[in-house]
């Protein structure tokens, strides 16, 4: 791929630019273009200066306008896909957050397969699903335990939940990360013409840095499902310094919550001298984004799951667990088996409580298995198996028993009914970037008579739910746990659709798709167009100009008159009024295509950490 210009200029908004299009092979003419270009009066050129107030307005003007920009062709990218069946347990939040957006917006899904590969690579398998397509890679063996098992979640996933103790890992792992994050962007080129590239979560940090050296010029976005964690934590990532550089060429950076974008902001501080504006970070790269997307579930859907009937099999599963209760009260949790996840403080808190009042509620533990070949999973699954053990032999009866234990799956219809039975939702994690689990307790609940939820003040959801709602409690202090829950089970029923009825009017305001819709406005900013009589040089910014509109037809008229022997005036003439015209009609159908829109800086700063000042920033 050819550019018109490998380095942003950066001067003023006008000539600010960058990408619009995704590379194409061909590329006619560059050279005389660009002579043509230089050609043109010079007044001409410089008429849409930033000067004139009266065109700051225009643009601004248009700007606004951008928010409704049609819905983009997007490409979305996760480690997980979700399994796209109703009576197929969820594998987690974030492939239950993009199942629906991909069904309903037409994207390209692109995530990993359950086979290991030999890391050639071959076409997307593109598969159609609603209205979009899946495509399941089969990633390298020969790097997928380093990256998986390896960097991912025995460095990343402790670091970013604020746990680095529990952080282990090789120094190959590093080098098998950043070779899979190649090949799924390798693997993405194939689908580089559609409009937007969506990347989720920290398996994939680097990813946009890999497509845009691939010559991907799409808006590119990231969204962070986990939290975020302060500059002293991330200090203990090996090569976060280059991640952190890596994230920074994503146009958009997306958050659960402020907490975790101003932790974010202080490690570029920290780490690189880097300030934000509004936000926005620039660097040499350009400018990145950095907001928060609180995301949401679908409470129509979850409604709907309610009412939808279960297999045979799992209609029974339900049946046999309710039945243990037999109508006496009970808490639910639903958690993968993490560590970071705090079931194990949770059955203590259960302990502490049944202390003081014997037989007063049981716990309903649904705990998946996680991450089963990680040593520190099978370490945790030891530890809350043994104090689950330890509960039910010091309170537990013949007759009743205060935990019941499961480490099946569950489908959402089903979840859904054991949430709307039990009277209290536990939901404790140490740290997490959201926890839908929270969302969907509340939303399974009878309007007449609804649970209440305890929730860990640490969970991205508390950030939604204040204290007059939800029950809020450090996660990491059993007392205060138990004594929420015991407050939970015997709340009246007034306090309880008070505090049920602010919280669901929260969800159905927000929504999963309110979520998804928000993030893609922000990143379609990315694709400001202005005409071209707003540009202080027409024609900058693209990165191909065979993808110009009408450029061909300007392209073919100026050959045909080079060809044109100058001997041959009235020919030569007719061809060049034919030259002009084509001119005339590209320049007055050009629109500059904007990847950011510099509001020039105050110093910026360089990666490498020192201070530079941008030209023309004074």
């Amino acid at each position: 791929m050819v550019r018109i210009q490998d380095t942003l200029d950066t001067a003023t908004l006008d000539s600010a630019s960058t990408s619009a299009a995704t590379g194409q092979d061909e590329t006619i003419g560059q050279a005389a273009f660009d002579q043509r270009l230089d050609d043109r009066p010079q007044e001409q050129q410089a008429s849409a200066g930033p000067s004139d107030p009266s065109v700051s307005e225009e643009v601004e003007d248009r700007l606004d306008a951008v928010k409704q920009q049609p819905e983009l062709k997007l490409v979305v990218i996760s480690n997980r896909i979700a399994p796209f069946d109703p009576n197929k347990p969820q594998t987690g939040g974030l492939a239950a957050a993009l199942e629906p957006v991909v069904e309903r917006s037409g994207a390209v899904w692109i995530g990993s397969s359950e086979t290991r590969g030999d890391g050639i690579e071959r076409p997307l398998p593109l598969v159609p699903t609603g209205a979009g397509h899946v495509a399941r890679l089969d990633l390298p063996a020969a790097d997928h335990a380093g990256y998986y098992r390896g960097y991912s979640n025995s460095t990343l996933w402790p670091a970013l939940h604020s746990l680095p103790d529990q952080m282990s890992g090789s120094e190959e792992d590093y080098g098998s990360y950043r070779r899979i994050n190649d090949f799924i962007a390798r693997a993405a080129f194939d689908v580089r013409d559609r409009d937007a590239f969506w990347v989720h979560d920290y398996h994939l940090l680097p990813l946009g840095a890999e497509l845009k050296d691939l010559g991907v010029e799409r808006p590119t976005g990231f969204f962070l499902h986990t939290p975020w964690p302060t500059p002293d934590v991330i200090e203990c990532v090996p090569n976060h310094r280059e991640l952190m550089k890596s994230m920074l060429k994503y146009d958009l950076l997306g958050f659960q919550t402020s907490w975790d974008v101003d932790n974010f902001l202080a490690c570029l501080r920290t780490h690189f001298g880097l300030e934000s504006k509004d936000g926005v970070v620039t660097t040499e790269r350009g400018q990145t984004r950095l907001q928060k997307f609180p995301i949401g579930i679908d409470p129509e859907q979850f409604a709907a799951y309610l009412a939808a009937d279960l297999s045979p099999a799992e209609q029974e599963k339900v049946s046999s667990l309710l039945q243990k209760f037999q109508g006496a009260k009970f808490a639910i949790g639903v958690d993968r088996l993490d560590y970071t996840k705090g079931i194990d403080k949770r059955v203590e808190a259960f302990n502490e409580l049944l202390k003081k009042e014997p037989q007063s509620i049981s716990l309903l533990q649904i705990a998946p298995l996680s991450r089963a070949d990680v040593d520190e999973y099978q370490n945790y699954k030891e530890d809350v198996e043994n104090a689950i053990n330890h509960v039910n032999d010091d309170h537990g009866t013949d007759k009743w028993r205060p935990i019941h234990y499961t480490n099946d799956s569950f489908s959402q219809a089903a979840l859904a009914r054991l949430y709307r039975e039990a009277h209290v939702g536990v939901v404790t994690p140490l740290r997490d970037g959201m926890n839908l689990v929270a969302k969907e307790y509340v939303a399974a609940q009878d309007p007449e008579d609804p649970g209440v939820l305890v929730l860990s003040k640490f969970a991205g959801a508390a950030e939604d739910f204040n204290e007059d709602e939800a029950l809020l409690v450090d996660p990491n202090d059993p007392k205060e746990i138990a004594d929420a829950i015991s407050r939970a089970a015997n709340m009246p029923l007034e306090e309880r659709v008070k505090r049920w009825r602010s919280m669901m009017d929260k969800i159905e305001s927000y929504t999963i798709h309110d979520w998804s819709a928000d993030y893609v406005r922000e990143l379609d900013k990315n694709h400001v167009t202005v005409p071209a009589d707003q540009c202080l040089n027409i024609g900058r910014g693209w990165t191909n100009v065979a993808q110009m509109p009408l450029y061909r037809n300007h392209a073919e008229a100026l050959a045909t008159y080079n060809e044109i022997d100058p001997a041959d005036v009235a020919l030569k003439e007719a061809a060049r009024a034919d030259e002009k015209k084509a001119y005339e009609a590209l320049e007055a159908r050009l629109m500059h295509t904007q990847g950011r829109l510099w509001e020039l800086p105050i110093a910026t700063a360089s990666l490498s950490g020192r201070p530079e000042q941008e030209p023309g920033a004074g």
